[in-house]
């Protein structure tokens, strides 16, 4: 083959490479058909096509060079993509993140963007409105860097706007590459208000919501949605329930009947046991009474004591309010039916108070069974000649009776402090004769073992003589006994007045 038949051929095969290169470009700079974007049948036709070779614009269609419509055409990829940075913020930054054959929509608030690489040519069609400033609203500029999702929807229910942080949530939610054009949250009814919307994560997060707090804005032919992140919220109020429910299931076993009033003095909470020791029924309570229209209910059915008149009555409730909210109201009901309860109340957390009713019938009949005892004892024990003192296992003086005081002529009843062991010997060393019995008896009260019965005789200095018996008893204690000997004894019933006769 000659060299003029191969430049003929290499002629050839250049014009034949420019003619399919033009053919090819003006495939792509013929708009696609709308049904080809799901979202296309609510949107704007695709009037401006550009083409770029990486960076480079190569070609663009004829609206796009209408300098009537856009007034400052980009020159490259970079100056497309900060024309349309505020409008659409996920642009890609360069054509090379794109695969190939792959396609791109991104919402503007003048319709879709269509982005689409094949080989080396990446094929950008919009609308020509979203490349003029006066379709791109002033707020916008702001929305788009908020951390928190903004979007507008037409009135097609079509996302045409959205700013970083809506694509963020879809991504998290639905994965990359979806269609940003179908809104993420369900369709919100109530405008101007907040709704709270909940989002289902993926699987490998199942189990757990997203919440927000969704507002719609009305604006001419579109809306605009703003979604506050409400997670710390919603998790707050379902552990303040949470910790409620434990509090109430706790609550439900005391014996104590509890009333928890709120800072308006209204009733929050109460248990069972509360309805058991006020009888008043579980309806009046669950209707959140008054502090003053419950205690007038307890008043009305006879379970706290009445009070001498109304009058008073307002005045008590008044003083009951101000020393619970202190920490300061305690006191004891002797109830009509015999009942005593032990009424306390205490200050919460926010200006609230709490009341604990708790039946003490059983403890104060016991003390006072008690109480009862030791008077019959004590009754006993002064009858009894002998002069009686009980030591307990520290030495304390802990019983005495009429004899003791009459012997000793002293009353331990009469003195603030205790009286211990030493303190009584020395005043019966006063009363006495010198002897070791005293420092015995001392050593013995502070023993714990080989102790057994001992007796001494003791000479008074009024010359009476006195058997002093000595008697370990239960728990460590010791009773000492002090009798008069037979001849003191006579002595002292020869001096006793003789009885009267009529």
């Amino acid at each position: 083959m000659g060299l003029e038949q191969i430049f003929s051929l290499e002629v050839m095969l250049t014009v034949v490479a420019c003619v399919t290169a033009a053919a090819g470009t003006v495939v792509y700079l013929v708009p696609r058909p709308a049904a080809q974007n799901p979202s296309a049948a609510a949107s704007p036709v695709h009037d401006t096509v550009f083409l770029f070779d990486g960076d480079e614009l190569i070609d663009g269609s004829a609206s796009a060079f209408d300098a009537a419509e856009i007034p400052e055409l980009p020159t490259s990829w970079s100056s497309l993509r900060a024309d349309l940075e505020q409008a659409c913020p996920d642009f890609p930054e360069t054509p090379a993140g794109l695969q190939d054959r792959e396609r791109l929509f991104c919402a503007t608030p003048a319709g879709p963007v269509e982005i689409e690489r094949l080989g080396n040519v990446t094929r950008v069609a919009l609308p020509a409105a979203a490349l003029r400033p006066a379709h791109r609203p002033a707020g916008d500029t702001g929305l788009a860097v908020a951390p928190y999702p903004a979007w507008r929807v037409d009135m097609g229910g079509t996302v045409i706007w959205h700013n970083a942080a809506y694509k963020a949530l879809v991504t998290r939610i639905r994965g990359r590459h979806v269609d940003l054009s179908r809104p993420i949250f369900p369709p919100v009814d109530r405008v101007g208000r907040k709704v709270r919307l909940s989002l289902d994560q993926p699987e490998r997060v199942a189990g757990r919501k997203l919440w927000f707090d969704v507002t719609a804005v009305p604006q001419e032919d579109e809306t605009l949605f703003f979604a506050t992140d409400v997670n710390a919220v919603v998790e707050a109020e379902a552990a303040q329930r949470n910790f409620v429910q434990t509090l109430a299931k706790t609550f439900a076993q005391l014996s104590i009947g509890l009333a928890i009033f709120d800072r308006n003095r209204q009733l929050a909470l109460f248990n069972p046991a509360l309805v058991d020791l006020t009888a008043l029924p579980a309806d009046f309570l669950s209707a959140r009474p008054t502090l003053f229209d419950f205690f007038d209910r307890l008043r009305d059915c006879r379970m706290m004591p009445e009070p001498r008149d109304y009058r008073s009555w307002r005045r008590q409730m008044a003083e009951l309010d101000a020393a619970a909210s202190d920490g300061k109201y305690q006191e004891t009901w002797t109830l009509p039916s015999g009942a005593v309860y032990s009424i306390s109340g205490r200050p919460h957390p926010d200006g609230a108070v709490a009341f604990m009713f708790e039946n003490i019938t059983a403890e104060v009949t016991l003390t006072r069974r008690f109480r009862a005892d030791l008077e019959m004892g004590q009754a006993v024990l002064d009858q009894l000649d002998d002069a009686i003192a009980v030591f307990s296992a520290e030495g304390i003086l802990a019983i005495t009776n009429r004899g003791f005081r009459r012997l000793w002529d002293i009353d331990p009843d009469q003195t603030l402090r205790q009286t211990t062991i030493i303190d009584a010997t020395k005043v019966w060393q006063e009363h006495s004769l010198p002897t070791p019995v005293w420092g015995e008896l001392q050593d013995f009260v502070m023993q714990s073992d080989n102790r057994a019965d001992w007796r001494a005789e003791i000479r008074m200095r009024d010359g009476r003589s006195v058997t002093c018996h000595v008697q370990p008893i239960q728990d460590g204690a010791t009773m000492v006994r002090f009798g008069l000997s037979e001849r003191s004894a006579a002595r002292a019933l020869q001096a006793l007045p003789a009885p009267s006769t009529a």
